[in-house]
């Protein structure tokens, strides 16, 4: 197992009732990433699986204001249901467009993440991790972008 952050595409009025009831929301999510009946034809979702750390790493290193375990709003006291409501979820597509992938690779350095204890430590073993990050970036620049194209906003999933 380990820590996993995904988003999926969310309507205003989803976001509103899932602050009104946490207990709803919770079990809506988890039930939108199984069922084949969802109210939003071909809905954008990204799962950034363990490599949202090391994102938010290269991401830290930019001028881009995103960090996804303080961004968006809570919706599950325990941490693992965010909102982002459609203007935040413009704003991050603004700021991911303008950032090509060679601006947050060329902060990659995997000793030093290493030492920072960036999660899953695991960059000094594994000569793809550059490439994993640089998918991940790409199918969440298209998230947020699309989501915002559809004036949509987002939940954010947490697992640990």
């Amino acid at each position: 197992m380990g820590m996993y952050i995904s988003f999926t595409a969310a309507t205003t009025e989803e976001l509103d009732r899932a602050v009104k009831d946490p207990g709803w929301a919770d079990e809506y999510v988890d039930d939108l990433y199984d069922s084949d009946d969802d109210p939003i034809p071909n809905r954008p979702d990204a799962g950034l699986d363990k490599a949202w750390a090391g994102l938010q790493f290269l991401l830290d290193e930019t001028d881009v204001e995103l960090e996804f375990m303080m961004d968006g709003f809570l919706i599950v006291e325990e941490g693992t249901l965010f909102g982002y409501s459609v203007k935040d979820v413009e704003t991050v597509a603004r700021q991911l467009r303008a950032t090509p992938w060679e601006r947050l690779a060329e902060h990659y350095d995997p000793e030093r993440m290493v030492e920072d204890d960036v999660y899953p430590r695991t960059w000094d073993v594994h000569d793809g991790s550059l490439e994993w990050l640089r998918s991940t970036y790409d199918e969440l620049v298209e998230f947020f972008g699309e989501s915002a194209d559809r004036g949509l906003g987002a939940f954010m999933t947490f697992s640990f």
